[in-house]
């Protein structure tokens, strides 16, 4: 329990320190755009059409579809069996978007752009850098609008990572 005590005040201290530097005009809009594009649609969009390209012989959409019939259930029952608040709930941290659940932990976004990225990348690996960042600032525009703490991105960097590297090489992709 003190470990966790710990690690509570260490996320607190990082996400006020987080908000402070980024306080700036054009932050929040920009936060908010990048957190719309891990919503989903877009997975969905490039699986279907993967899939719709190749007449059903889509190896990289049932790789997507692998991933995310992993990934989502895991989600779903650690984020409501841990049940953390989110940051505006108990950490005075302001929050500018309203998410769909009360709690925070981990953050879906953030493991699903990671398993996304992963996957796609093995796929196109000209984008891997680029998907890379872009996932990462999924996850920080996540702690900057202040629906989530930076552990609840970590442990969804490491679930999307680990997800995706299974899936790999369950499918043989590697």
């Amino acid at each position: 329990m003190r470990t966790l005590n710990w690690l509570h005040k260490w996320d607190v201290i990082c996400i006020h320190k987080i908000l402070d530097a980024t306080i700036h005009p054009k932050i929040l809009p920009l936060s908010r755009w990048i957190s719309k594009t891990g919503d989903g649609w877009m997975y969905a969009l490039f699986g279907l059409s993967s899939l719709i390209f190749t007449k059903g012989e889509s190896s990289y959409f049932w790789a997507l579809a692998l991933g995310f019939a992993i990934e989502r259930p895991l989600y779903y029952i650690l984020k409501n069996t841990l049940k953390r608040n989110r940051p505006y709930r108990v950490a005075d941290v302001p929050h500018y978007i309203e998410p769909s659940d009360a709690f925070s932990f981990p953050s879906g976004h953030t493991s699903s752009a990671f398993l996304f990225s992963m996957i796609t990348s093995v796929f196109i690996p000209v984008l891997t850098i680029p998907l890379l960042l872009w996932s990462l600032l999924i996850g920080l525009s996540r702690v900057v609008l202040g629906v989530h703490f930076p552990t609840d991105i970590l442990v969804g960097v490491l679930m999307g990572y680990s997800i995706s590297k299974f899936t790999i090489i369950w499918m043989g992709l590697i």
